[in-house]
């Protein structure tokens, strides 16, 4: 199986930064491209951003110049550092992950996508 772990969220004051962190771990035998959502009370999930396996990025327009995605293929590891924080970020963060995984005992490999289980992000203003 997969996991995928954020952490990083927490309590900030306008324009501030946070880091968060999507750790992967399991029967990984490669991560592909990995996205970073968001959820605010009573609204949808929104992409954030994205990194593709080799490392290219995209990014919704109300986080441009303000955020950075990027990933430790060593790791299993991306990471979404976050600037410039206004109140509307508010949110759960959530990663998702598109996951090539390897079963041992068979030496088969699955590809499937995984969802993390969020971490709260809070900017007062």
């Amino acid at each position: 199986q997969v996991q995928l772990v954020e952490s990083g969220g927490g309590l900030v004051q306008a324009g501030g930064s946070l880091r968060l962190s999507c750790a992967a771990s399991g029967h990984i035998f490669s991560l592909n491209a990995v996205d970073w959502y968001r959820q605010a009370p009573g609204k949808l999930r929104e992409l954030v951003a994205e990194i593709s396996p080799s490392g290219e990025t995209k990014y919704a327009d109300f986080v441009k110049g303000r955020f950075t995605i990027s990933r430790d293929n060593a790791k299993n590891t991306v990471y979404l550092q976050m600037s410039g924080l206004k109140p509307e970020d508010t949110g759960v963060y959530y990663c998702n992950a598109g996951v090539d995984v390897f079963t041992p005992m068979s030496g088969r490999h699955r590809f499937a996508y995984y969802w993390g289980r969020g971490t709260q992000v809070s900017v007062s203003s």
